[in-house]
């Protein structure tokens, strides 16, 4: 079993009871509590106070949260001696495990609310490969670092001051935001650390960088987080749907090859989207299938959808696209269009709502207009419809 940690104290001396003090409309802590109740990864998500003001305020935000993940949440209480001001987190975390049974365990601050369920997920996806103890949050930092040596003169720690790197060919340096820790129950009572053993990292979002710590970091994250609130809205704020378009592999399929002992190539899809294709055929949404493959299997499986649309073999999306908009009288801003890879990246900025699988390449996650919280082939299509539905889109 997989359970969060997230020690929130009363006794904060910089910004007092910071943790239930509101930020962008709701209590600190809740951010962080909601991005660990949203991770699929996470069974139990413990919230360890001593302070009964905020237990109190803390069981109020249950009925904040969606019915499906308010059973995740149990808040418990932490002994004074692990609160004070020089007592380690590891104090909070060693006593957490004597007294409960998990099997790992992610350390989550709650002064980092621009923690996000899908940085979670990467963290626990990085800390189930092979040979792995601990997983880290970090960011990275592209600055030029300098120390003094021990004649008082300085000299530069990361780069040959000879040949000094343009930015966009300088890999920087990794720095710890703060933001969560992995590592297994055992190696955490063995060594009485946070990360033990091979340790690995998850690189996240440069604004993460910044944590509560003093009053001017409250000013700077609410700021980025309306930021990003706007960004959304912008988002979201779009046309009705009047045409769904979809990749195949790694969008309908988990993107894997799989080949029968005749060697027959085998594909696995998801029965949730099957579902979510009916809900658009429901709405009167042209439906379809965009593919560079010429495979009877999605022909079969576009039979089986009832899809108005299969374009197999097709090397340029945005012209399929193009030509499927003027066949049936649609604007590009009424085409939703989900893809995964580089080969979907014009497609994507082309429609007007183009999306994403949470496994999609970086740079189609970086222009997608939605990034499921679901992998591709685990009910990508589904979750698109639901967000639709919930905001109104489908015409």
């Amino acid at each position: 079993m997989n359970v969060a940690f997230i020690p929130v104290r009363g006794g904060s001396k910089s910004i007092p009871f910071k943790n239930i003090k509101l930020l962008n409309g709701k209590p600190l802590v809740y951010w962080t509590l909601y991005a660990a109740c949203k991770c699929r990864y996470i069974n139990k998500v413990y919230v360890a106070t001593d302070s009964v003001e905020i237990y109190r305020v803390v069981e109020g935000l249950k009925d904040d949260l969606e019915e499906e993940i308010i059973e995740k949440v149990q808040v418990i209480e932490r002994s004074t001696e692990s609160a004070t001001d020089t007592a380690l987190t590891e104090y909070a975390m060693l006593e957490f495990a004597s007294n409960y049974i998990f099997d790992n365990i992610v350390l989550i601050q709650a002064t980092s609310p621009l923690l996000s369920c899908r940085d979670l997920e990467k963290g626990f996806e990085i800390f189930l490969e092979p040979d792995v103890d601990s997983v880290l949050s970090v960011v990275r930092q592209k600055r030029f670092i300098w120390e003094n040596d021990s004649n008082g003169f300085a000299r530069a720690v990361n780069y040959e001051i000879s040949r000094r790197p343009r930015r966009q060919e300088f890999n920087g340096y990794f720095v710890e935001n703060g933001a969560f820790y992995i590592s297994s129950k055992h190696d955490l009572l063995k060594s009485g650390n946070r990360v033990s053993g091979n340790i690995k990292v998850v690189e996240m979002d440069s604004d993460t960088f910044f944590e509560i710590d003093e009053p001017s970091d409250w000013i700077i994250i609410e700021s980025l987080m309306k930021n990003r609130e706007n960004m959304m809205d912008n988002r979201i704020r779009l046309p009705e749907i009047k045409m769904f378009l979809t990749d195949c592999d790694g969008c309908l399929t988990d993107g894997g090859m799989y080949y029968s002992e005749k060697g027959d190539e085998l594909k696995k899809f998801n029965t949730r989207d099957g579902l979510g294709f009916a809900l658009l055929k429901k709405n009167g949404i042209i439906t379809g299938i965009i593919t560079g493959e010429n495979m009877e299997l999605n022909q079969k499986r576009a039979e089986k959808l009832k899809l108005d649309i299969l374009q197999s073999g097709c090397n340029n999306k945005v012209e399929c696209i193009k030509m499927l908009c003027k066949q049936y009288k649609i604007a590009p801003e009424n085409v939703a269009y989900v893809g995964d890879d580089m080969n979907d990246l014009e497609a994507i900025s082309f429609v007007g709502f183009g999306c994403c699988p949470t496994d999609a390449c970086s740079r189609v996650r970086k222009i997608a207009k939605h990034i499921t919280n679901a992998k591709g082939g685990e009910g990508v299509i589904r979750e698109i419809v639901d967000f639709m539905l919930k905001n109104k889109m489908l015409c």
